[in-house]
Formats: structure tokens, C-alpha cells, sequence
């Protein structure tokens, strides 16, 4: 509870900062929301028009009044509205947020189902054939841009065979192209790494005491050197969540998958600061999230730091 604690102030300070920073970024940005939602077919609009518009949006006002007003709201969970569609930004979010977490899910599930046994089976079976196919796939899938193995996938499985769907949201097979192109590129990066962890394991004394006390290979492994290995999977797994979510944009644009990631592009294009500072903070929370949960698990999955911070208390 006291690490619970100690992240959670850690995050409230975090979040303090990356609220200030982001905020003061999109002012120094090119481009004036004003203009963009003004603008109509081209057609000129008067100065008492945008000075209207802009008294209404409290952009008249001196940066750090807005950032206060802005840091006010937030505290009460309100994001505001979004200058184009005037609604609020919760709401806006709430409404894709499901849709990229599906992505995202099934994405893990893709990368899982590919990284575990092929990174256990190269381990168990060094310098074997296994190992050599795991290896060149781990360099394949590290040289080649996720964007373009995605459209290699529309090209082959949508185009060309009309296998998938390759744009918009509605079923299962929606999700199957764009959660292919996440997990093939994750999957490429945790083979190796669950490879090299458990080899590393496998040269443990506890892993050559729990044979000397005659334990089956089976238990072993599951047991003791798959439960050691796993520490620094899920250290990388917690950060590069954050980026998968991250990455999520360039495929939901990709797919024309309706995300958030897609919100956010459109918001960008439109200087839409609400729902921009909305995703931003949105994503720091839950990053900072994993990482308290990923700092908890090393308790079960490692209990030698347990053991050190009782130790050092």
C-alpha cells in the first residue's frame, strides 16, 4: 500500500506538469481555431466576428488564465467541449475510447499467441531450426514499418481476395487487419526478449538446485525459470504499451478505424485544444497506471525485491 501510495503522488505531480507543458505547446502551435471554425467555403469573415468567437472560448484571455481555468475544470473531471462539435470532451472520448482498447486487446492476443510459444519454443530448443525461424522473423518484423505491413494486408487480404474488411468498424473481421499489422510488430520484439529471459533463467542456481531436488522439467519451467523470465517481459510490456496505444493512431488512420487515435488526428487538423488536452492527460493517466501496476507485479513475479525493500526498511 505505501508503493500504491508514493505512485499515486507521483502521479498527481506528473499529471500537474504534463498539463502545463502540453497546454503551453498547443498556444506556441501554428494555426488559430478561430479561423478553422469560422472558415466556410472559403469565405472571409469579419474581425468583430473572431473577436466574438474568441471572447466566447475564453481565448481572449492571458495564457495563464486559461491554463487556470482550464486546471480548475479539470479537477472536477470536467475537459470542456470541443470547439467543433460543442460537445464535451469526456463524452467524445468515451465514445472511441472502447474502440481502441478492442484494438489494442486483440492486438495483445495477436502478439501473444505468436510470442509466447515461438520465444519458449527457441529458448527450449537453442540453435535449433526453431530458433533460426524465430530469429528471422524477429528481424523481419523489426525491419518492416507497421504502417506498410498494413498495407501489404489491405493489398492481399482485402483487395486482391476480399477475405477482410479494410475500413470502418462493425464486426470481428474488422479488427482482425489492423490487429494483425499491431501484433505481428510487437510480436517480433518479445519473441527475442522472452527467448534471451529465459535462457538467462535457465543458467539460475535455483534452476539447478530445483533438479538436483529431482522436480520434473515440467514444473521447472512453469514454475520457476517461465515465472523469472517474465520479470523483464513485463517491464518492456509496460512501456511499450503506452507506445502501442500510441501506434494505434497511424493504423486507425490507416484502417479508417473509428478510434482515438482517429479523434485526434481530426482534432489536430482542426485545432481542437479541448479534446487534444483531453487525450494527452488521458493517456498519461493511463500510462502512468501501468507502470504502478507493472511495479506491483514484480512483487509476485520476482519476490527477491520484496524481500530488499523489507530488508532496507
Amino acid at each position: 500500500m505505501k508503493l500504491v501510495g508514493r505512485r499515486l503522488s507521483e502521479l498527481f505531480i506528473f499529471l500537474i506538469a504534463l498539463s502545463f507543458i502540453s497546454f503551453v505547446f498547443m498556444k506556441l502551435a501554428p494555426g488559430d481555431p478561430v479561423k478553422l471554425m469560422l472558415q466556410v467555403d472559403d469565405l472571409a469573415v469579419t474581425q468583430e466576428e473572431m473577436e466574438s468567437l474568441q471572447t466566447e472560448l475564453g481565448l481572449d484571455q492571458p495564457v495563464y488564465v486559461q491554463y487556470a481555468n482550464w486546471l480548475s475544470r479539470f479537477f472536477q473531471l470536467d475537459f470542456g467541449n470541443s470547439y467543433i462539435t460543442k460537445q464535451p470532451v469526456i463524452e467524445e472520448l468515451a465514445a472511441r475510447i472502447p474502440s481502441t482498447l478492442a484494438l489494442t486487446f486483440s492486438s495483445l492476443v495477436v502478439m501473444m499467441l505468436i510470442a509466447v510459444p515461438l520465444g519458449t519454443l527457441s529458448a527450449l530448443y537453442k540453435n535449433r531450426w526453431i530458433d533460426h525461424i524465430s530469429r528471422l522473423f524477429a528481424i523481419a518484423g523489426a525491419s518492416i514499418p507497421s504502417f506498410w505491413l498494413g498495407l501489404i494486408f489491405i493489398q492481399l487480404f482485402s483487395v486482391k481476395y476480399g477475405l477482410f474488411p479494410s475500413m470502418g468498424k462493425g464486426s470481428l473481421f474488422h479488427l482482425v487487419l489492423p490487429s494483425l499489422t499491431l501484433g505481428l510488430a510487437m510480436a517480433a520484439v518479445y519473441v527475442r526478449l522472452l527467448r534471451s529471459s529465459l535462457l538467462e533463467s535457465f543458467g539460475q542456481d535455483f534452476i539447478t538446485s530445483a533438479r538436483a531436488r529431482g522436480l520434473s522439467s515440467a514444473r521447472i519451467f512453469w514454475l520457476h525459470a517461465f515465472r523469472h523470465a517474465l520479470a523483464p517481459v513485463v517491464t518492456i510490456f509496460g512501456v511499450s504499451l503506452g507506445s502501442l496505444l500510441g501506434g494505434t493512431v497511424i493504423i486507425e488512420v490507416l484502417f479508417a478505424y473509428p478510434g482515438v487515435g482517429q479523434l485526434i488526428i481530426d482534432s489536430i487538423v482542426r485545432r481542437d485544444y479541448p479534446v487534444i488536452q483531453g487525450y494527452i492527460l488521458f493517456m498519461g493517466i493511463f500510462v502512468a497506471l501501468i507502470n504502478i501496476l507493472v511495479d506491483i507485479s514484480y512483487r509476485f513475479l520476482n519476490p527477491d525485491i520484496a524481500i530488499k525493500e523489507m530488508n532496507n526498511r
